[in-house]
């Protein structure tokens, strides 16, 4: 089974998650989503495969997004898709897509979702 885990080393929620996938002796394809950065197309490939919105995974705490403008609901969707490729930690992490699925792994248990 292929798994790719979008990480962020610094965050105990995806270490953890990290520390599952391998318990369940796979050792996934781990991107540091924060130096790799993100695609336009990356980031809607990955929202549609969870059936969700940029609006559902941007991430507040220890980002830019309040100092952006991003937390007003009249933000749209396109524009939040924008600020996330232009700075990467606006995606909340960790993401993990395998060969079952894509989810946010949060809390880290769901990853066994799709182990």
């Amino acid at each position: 089974m292929t798994v790719t885990l979008y990480h962020r080393p610094q965050c105990a929620t995806s270490r953890k998650v990290l520390a599952l996938i391998r318990a369940h002796g796979i050792e996934p394809v781990v991107i540091d989503y924060v130096q790799a950065g993100w695609t336009k197309d990356q980031l809607v490939a990955l929202f549609n495969a969870m059936k969700l919105k940029p609006r559902d995974l941007l991430r507040i705490k220890g980002t830019p997004a309040e100092a952006l403008g991003l937390t007003d609901p009249a933000v749209s969707e396109a524009h939040l898709l924008t600020a996330m490729v232009k700075h990467p930690l606006l995606v909340e992490r960790p993401i993990v897509v395998s060969d079952k699925g894509t989810l946010l792994a949060r809390p880290p248990e769901r990853v066994l979702e799709i182990l």
